[in-house]
């Protein structure tokens, strides 16, 4: 409520704006082909397909893995990590959001800012060591890239500061960044923590989005300050 005890009036042009842009969004939803794919094979995200673009590209599933899923849902991600890591494979999961359960796949619902969510995950996984971190969150986008792109910058940076507690040696770290304040110093630490990154750009990434993965290969088993984990 305003100051003076009055409801403020509503910006009708930004309305409208608004309107038009959600119904374009919707309809370029429900032309999408990867959407479409997805419906067809009962993927619950057309995310699912970024995911096995980067697979085909680097090879990054093996039967019997253990990967955490950050940003979990609704559970694209978390299953293809299922199907490619298959029956002795683990898959544990979390998000803000709630998530239908998948067999095969632990679920941590939970705020991934919050130090009680990591130490949920550090828990589940007990004393094993995940083969496999990968991250799809992002931010509620605002569309002010001062508010958008620290905040998401903030979340890769807690991913990867997860990765760095649970990878064994050898594993990999994938992440979703966004070009712009950050992103530069975001591989560089990366380039520090693991033997190989690439940036990759899948198919199924919708062009107009700036979202790129980061695909690090090879942890070197220890942290930023260079200590073992």
């Amino acid at each position: 409520m305003a100051a003076n005890g009055l409801l403020p009036q509503r910006d009708k042009s930004l309305s409208m704006s608004r309107s038009k842009s959600s119904a374009r969004w919707l309809q370029e939803h429900f032309d999408d082909h990867y959407v479409k794919l997805a419906q067809q094979a009962g993927y619950r995200s057309r995310a699912s397909f970024k995911l096995l673009e980067l697979n085909d590209k680097d090879r990054l599933f093996k039967s019997g893995m253990t990967v955490v899923d950050l940003g979990a849902a609704p559970g694209g991600w978390s299953q293809v990590a299922s199907q490619l890591t298959g029956s002795g494979g683990r898959v544990i999961a979390s998000d803000i959001l709630s998530m239908v359960p998948l067999a095969g796949v632990e679920f941590i619902r939970g705020d991934f800012t919050e130090q009680a969510v990591v130490d949920a995950i550090l828990s589940a996984l007990g004393a094993a060591k995940a083969d496999l971190v990968i991250s799809d969150m992002a931010p509620n986008i605002t569309g002010v890239a001062a508010i958008d792109q620290p905040q998401s910058m903030y979340l890769v940076e807690l991913a990867l500061e997860l990765a760095q507690q649970v990878l064994k040696p050898g594993g990999t770290f994938i992440t979703k960044a966004f070009h712009g304040d950050g992103f530069d110093a975001l591989v560089a630490d990366c380039k520090s923590l693991f033997k190989a990154v690439q940036s990759r750009k899948p198919k199924a990434s919708r062009p107009r989005s700036r979202e790129i993965y980061q695909v690090a290969r090879g942890f070197k088993g220890m942290n930023l300050r260079g200590e073992t984990g």
